[in-house]
């Protein structure tokens, strides 16, 4: 079914290459309104968009997704990144009066050492409180999912020495509807210097669902009135996205903007591209100087990259829609009943249990 949404220039159709939106109708439980809050730096915007967009498109099959984008205020931009914004995106406080049944949200680099010190923190807080009772189910992806838990349950992020970035294998560790038919072990990326200690989550009644081997935690849910999913890996990522986050990184090394060469990407590179990469920083770390990024993206241009990530993501996100539609027909079967029963009886109010 095609992806639809507010702006024509997010309007997707995957079988007929058409720009015209569907209706979708509200009364319908396979029809879901999905809210995107990218809090992605100016220019991941684009690609975060296409991210979301070609994934929902891929799992959505038999259902119709209406997708909204939103923006918190007094997250820094550039003019380019606030045009964008301005003429693409509606602001969260839109959100109070919409009707949504699911909403992801984004992570971006932090500012502040103590998230709560970020200048966008009050209004993220306020669509935490928001989106408990006002969706089916929310997805917090990597940052977003660090400050949601310190603000629910004040746990803190732990840095680790190294940087955890690369593709890394997880395990399933136990049967759960999000990941239904995904299997007992699968490859997810990770791009990320903070991780939640999983003894932190498991004593706040977290549930965790799957866990990497050299990476801790890596999916958890948390059940308020709505199902809260939280990423510390990245399900939605394209195949180049860890690439283009490696060459920005030895980019800011180059230029003197941090004295830490960048960590290449594990189990991601192939053979021949590790080797020349490895030369290059080898190079670059005994004599800086900025045109050697020209040589690395070079060599990166030449490297293959295989999706190994891919079918679990559209796996675990068709999970997550086919969760949305569930609890939306239950809410609309609830109202059927309510306007049939006589008023002085008492139904029971069924919900799926997560």
């Amino acid at each position: 079914m095609p992806i639809c949404s507010s702006s024509s220039r997010f309007v997707h159709d995957r079988r007929s290459g058409s720009n015209t939106p569907a209706e979708c109708r509200e009364r319908s439980s396979k029809c879901v309104t999905i809210g995107l809050i990218n809090n992605m730096a100016d220019g991941a915007l684009d690609a975060t968009e296409r991210q979301f967009i070609s994934l929902l498109d891929s799992v959505s099959d038999d259902i119709q997704i209406r997708l909204s984008f939103h923006a918190l205020p007094n997250v820094p931009r550039s003019e380019l990144g606030t045009n964008h914004i301005k003429n693409f995106y509606s602001s969260v406080e839109s959100l109070w009066d919409k009707s949504l049944d699911g909403l992801i949200v984004t992570g971006r680099e932090p500012l502040a050492s103590n998230l709560k010190d970020e200048p966008y923190w009050d209004s993220f807080t306020e669509v935490l409180e928001w989106a408990k009772e006002n969706t089916y189910s929310t997805i917090w992806s990597c940052l977003a999912a660090h400050a949601a838990l310190l603000h629910i349950d004040g746990i803190d992020r732990v840095r680790s020495n190294d940087k955890f970035c690369g593709i890394f294998e997880c395990a399933r560790l136990s049967d759960h509807p999000l990941t239904t038919d995904a299997p007992s072990r699968f490859n997810l990326p990770h791009s990320r210097w903070n991780g939640i200690p999983e003894d932190a989550l498991t004593s706040c009644g977290y549930s965790i669902l799957t866990r990497a081997a050299d990476a801790g935690v890596d999916t958890f849910v948390g059940r308020h009135k709505s199902l809260f999913v939280f990423f510390q890996g990245h399900p939605e990522y394209e195949s180049n996205t860890l690439l283009l986050e490696y060459r920005r990184d030895v980019g800011r090394y180059l230029r003197g903007e941090t004295n830490i060469y960048p960590l290449m990407p594990r189990s991601y590179f192939d053979h021949r591209t590790v080797i020349a990469l490895k030369a290059l920083q080898n190079e670059a770390t005994s004599r800086p100087r900025v045109d050697l990024l020209a040589d690395v993206s070079a060599a990166l241009g030449k490297s293959k990259i295989e999706n190994t990530w891919y079918s679990t993501a559209v796996c675990i996100y068709r999970n997550w829609l086919e969760y949305i539609c569930a609890q939306k027909q239950l809410r609309l079967k609830d109202r059927s009943l309510s306007c049939q029963r006589p008023r002085n009886l008492v139904w029971p109010h069924q919900r799926l249990s997560f």
